[in-house]
């Protein structure tokens, strides 16, 4: 099987492909932000039409948080995966969006907003079905979920594809030479009343569909996010959660998903105005607004910027507090989440000069196909069973 799609996958995103994987596991090739252990980036590297900086911090005890940067000669591949209740489906994401969206731009041809979501379709599939076979095991992998953000710059268009809350959001400078804010995806998060909204007009038999748990809007009174990757218990009746797990149990049955795994998708084709792009799970937005961070980047040198912005949020987080970024930076992990989410942000540059001349279908090395595929479906598997004998 994988020889095969070795094959397949090697005639894409040509070699001067460069994976970058966002992940500490990767020691050598991070660098770490102000003495803090925590955070760790890359100041500058270069993509297809520019260059980009992204940084990572974490806050849970286990990073839930996982992203990638794939480059090609014609395109440029971001993916921000912001999991919840644990790692396994941001990791599995990371692990099969991309392959998923190479297949099938192959086989049509091209890229498109269909093809992003027929690749966000294909990887909810996939996890599902890893959730089924781990159910008997754990029922708790039925917890699991990732908010989702990808976008794909490929012939002058910009794709952006999400899931949930994390938000790419685009700078360009105006006819009077000021740097705005432009909010490219929607947040998927019952604290919008629009999201409510939709909500109780798919559910209006289900007067519990949105509930307010001490001053924050949630679906079924449980999580926040509307749309998702995973969280099978809240898409399917039979992987339902039992009383023995009262945080994830629901009192009634469920008759239809009240979550949804249908993304939001634009394209934008590229303006000469349009200079960056920030992409970022929600722990940055928490913290910043759009217009600050666009602000941040815009005066400030390239290198190190999503350091930067990631380290701006991180004062914000100490100042709520009545805190120095410095105190915080004595926290461990797991302590870290009383003061801020795990935060990965990514910053693209867009040369406009580079981008002439881009025409053919983005490819992919096989040695970007080797260094994307991450632990197997088994290896998770293993990994479940292993933590649940150890609750024993």
């Amino acid at each position: 099987m994988f020889s095969w799609l070795v094959r397949t996958v090697s005639a894409c995103w040509r070699p001067l492909s460069r994976y970058v994987p966002m992940s500490k596991d990767e020691d050598d090739v991070f660098v770490g932000g102000e003495d803090d252990v925590l955070l760790w980036c890359r100041d500058l590297e270069k993509h297809s039409c520019g260059e980009f900086s992204f940084a990572v911090v974490q806050a849970n005890s286990v990073l839930e948080d996982h992203s990638q940067v794939d480059t090609g000669r014609e395109a440029t591949f971001v993916g921000i995966y912001d999991g919840h209740g644990g790692p396994e489906a941001s990791r599995f994401v990371r692990d099969h969006l991309f392959l998923h969206l190479i297949r099938l731009a192959r086989e049509n041809g091209t890229i498109d907003e269909e093809v992003l979501k027929n690749a966000f379709a294909a990887t909810e599939v996939g996890f599902l079905s890893l959730v089924r076979r781990a159910f008997g095991i754990t029922p708790l992998i039925a917890t699991k979920g990732c908010c989702c953000l990808v976008a794909v710059i490929w012939k002058r268009t910009l794709y952006v594809a999400n899931l949930g809350d994390s938000r790419a959001v685009l700078g360009h400078i105006g006819r009077s030479n000021k740097i705005f804010a432009e909010q490219l995806t929607k947040d998927h998060n019952a604290s919008i009343e629009e999201v409510r909204k939709e909500l109780m007009s798919l559910h209006p038999d289900d007067s519990r569909i949105v509930v307010n748990v001490n001053g924050a809007w949630r679906v079924k009174g449980i999580i926040q996010v509307s749309r998702s990757i995973g969280d099978a218990y809240l898409k399917k009746p039979e992987f339902a959660v039992g009383p023995a797990h009262p945080r994830f149990h629901l009192k009634e049955p469920l008759i239809r998903p009240v979550l949804r795994a249908d993304p939001s998708v634009c394209s934008r084709n590229l303006q000469p105005g349009d200079r960056f792009l920030i992409f970022a799970s929600d722990g940055l937005w928490e913290l910043i607004s759009n217009q600050k961070a666009v602000e941040i980047v815009h005066n400030n040198p390239r290198e190190g910027i999503a350091r930067r912005l990631v380290i701006s949020a991180l004062d914000e987080a100490a100042r709520r507090r009545k805190l120095k970024y410095d105190d915080l930076k004595k926290y461990d992990k797991g302590a870290r989440r009383a003061f801020h989410d795990d935060i990965t942000v990514v910053v693209i540059f867009i040369d406009h000069e580079m981008l002439e001349g881009k025409q053919s279908v983005p490819e992919l090395s096989v040695r970007g196909f080797i260094d994307t595929h991450g632990p197997s479906d088994f290896n998770i598997l293993q990994e479940v069973a292993m933590k649940t004998n150890s609750l024993k």
